[in-house]
């Protein structure tokens, strides 16, 4: 593409910051089992394609369905056979991780859970029974991290290996889900497996503590969760009033600077959704401002750089509008807003924000009820395109170079090309700071439809080239609302051929529309977006 001369917009020349594409450097998926589906497989192909991304974390690589640590062996009938010493096999890890790689991505390998025959506490969590425990012996935790990473290593090159990063676990402070031991004995696993890692190589890349949320109180200040200290936080009248911090960070880091224990990145999981639990023991659902993630990220960054760790990156393994996948609101245009928004917000303060997750083919609850439930996904389990999926979409066309930040979007160029490329939204100003929220039904959703003004977008960028195509796509109330379409349907439950088919049209059918550059070669953006609209430009090939 002919390079593109000094960009004005309205009338200014401004000079250009990066842009770092952190909502595709990761995204979630639930579990490593789930990555032998066909469907699985092909909808992560679609989303590398599409939407660019990098790497692919998810939970249960050791779980039982997995076979890689074996203790026992048998042929169904009876009991197993104990074996003389356990027995490391691959076959069905391979198959996951040669799939990820052969799409282009890389794994985020997160090390867990606990095989049954190593747990001291077993079926602790979720419909496929994770086993969240310490190990009952560590030395053979340390061996079966060992001999999975050196077969990678001989599987597919030290180089290779080098760029992947090292998860020690999923939000042990989640205890008895997630964790069935204390702090301290998740920061032991940590620091044995860290320099475990770190004999295999020097320049492997391991971090954590992986935990869930910034709490406004003492919950997790001890050793295991104490319920009793969230009480005022759930008799809150404001919770945005509180003071949000995050969970075991410095803890972590302070542990394991006195242990020389190596942390190349801290990783956490943001959500602005949550709950508390009152005094009489039930939770309280707790939805935080739409700036939240922001500002958690900003703290977090001075926490670490105040560290003996300032160096270490921060990744969000986890980070959606809600931490349920029977949330409704996941699958609404409403999510596309406010992910889009905050995706700008938060680019430059975390080296990714992992998106919790890509398919709705995830099973922690079992399958979810029907096409629409609130799953995850950026797609549903039949593959349709919900509006986060174009979201996602839209940003991942921006250009590296940020040549104008407004509270209502970007105006990007590529360095490597130089088109330009721009993303608008309407987040209502109706909403004020307050975020979308949870819903437990999609017509629960359906109150945010009412909100506005429409948002009218004007720029004038000058410096293209006269003739220049660019085509424009919205995503808004009546395009691309696919869960809406559903809903006037009649919401089925088990949608024909011919509804799927119908529901994947109307989920792709964005406005979409093309603007020329006239001999001037300026662009004079004028657009009326409505409420919860997302709209991109981009220069046509």
């Amino acid at each position: 593409m002919t390079s593109t001369p000094g960009i004005r917009i309205d009338g200014e020349t401004r000079p250009e910051t990066d842009l770092p594409h952190a909502w595709s450097e990761c995204v979630g998926a639930g579990r490593a089992n789930e990555a032998l589906r066909a469907d699985w497989q092909a909808q992560f192909g679609e989303a590398v394609d599409t939407l660019g991304f990098k790497y692919l974390r998810f939970h249960g690589l050791f779980h039982d369905d997995m076979f890689v640590y074996r203790e026992s062996y048998g042929g169904g009938f009876g009991p197993n056979t104990p074996l003389a010493s356990p027995v490391h096999t691959f076959s069905y890890v391979d198959k996951v991780f040669d799939f990820i790689l052969g799409t282009g991505a890389r794994p985020f390998v997160e090390l867990g859970f606990m095989p049954r025959e190593l747990a001291t506490q077993t079926e602790t969590l979720f419909w496929w029974r994770a086993h969240c425990s310490p190990p009952k012996d560590m030395a053979r935790w340390v061996e079966l991290v060992t001999r999975t990473v050196e077969h990678w290593i001989d599987r597919y090159g030290l180089d290779e290996v080098r760029r992947w990063r090292f998860e020690v676990w999923n939000e042990p402070n989640l205890v008895p889900h997630f964790w069935t031991g204390t702090r301290t004995q998740y920061f032991e696993l940590y620091e044995q497996t860290a320099l475990a890692l770190r004999r295999i190589d020097p320049e492997l890349r391991v971090g954590g503590p992986s935990t869930s949320v910034f709490v406004p109180d003492d919950r997790y200040a001890g050793e295991v969760e104490d319920p009793a200290k969230s009480h005022a936080t759930a008799a809150a009248a404001d919770v945005d009033a509180l003071e949000w911090r995050p969970v075991w960070i410095e803890e972590f880091l302070q542990w394991c600077a006195e242990r020389a224990v190596p942390v190349d990145f801290v990783s956490t999981h943001l959500y602005p959704t949550d709950y508390a639990f009152g005094s009489d023991g039930v939770g309280v659902h707790l939805s935080r401002y739409a700036d939240a993630t922001a500002d958690d990220l900003v703290l977090l960054r001075d926490r670490i750089a105040a560290s003996a760790y300032p160096d270490a990156e921060i990744h969000l393994t986890e980070w959606s509008t809600s931490p349920s996948s029977r949330d409704r609101m996941h699958d609404t245009v409403f999510a596309a807003t406010a992910i889009t928004r905050a995706y700008l917000q938060c680019a430059t303060l975390a080296d990714s924000i992992s998106y919790w997750a890509f398919t709705d083919v995830f099973e922690e609850g079992g399958a979810g009820i029907g096409p629409f439930h609130g799953g995850f996904g950026l797609v549903n389990e039949q593959g349709v395109h919900k509006p986060t999926f174009h979201a996602l979409a839209m940003l991942g066309r921006l250009g590296d170079r940020l040549l104008l930040s407004t509270p209502h979007g970007a105006v990007t160029r590529d360095s490597a090309t130089s088109a330009v490329s721009a993303v608008f939204f309407n987040y209502p100003e109706d909403m004020g700071l307050a975020s979308i929220g949870s819903a437990d039904s999609y017509e629960a959703t359906r109150a945010l439809a009412d909100l506005g003004p429409h948002r009218r977008i004007r720029h004038s960028i000058a410096g293209l080239e006269p003739g220049a195509a660019f085509l424009v796509e919205v995503l808004d109330w009546e395009h691309g609302n696919v869960a809406e379409a559903w809903h006037r349907m009649g919401g089925p439950i088990n949608p024909s051929r011919a509804e799927i088919r119908h529901l994947g049209e109307v989920a792709d059918a964005l406005l979409r529309y093309t603007l020329t550059v006239p001999e001037s070669g300026v662009l004079e953006l004028d657009v009326d977006l409505a409420p919860w609209a997302v709209m991109s430009l981009r220069q046509s090939a």
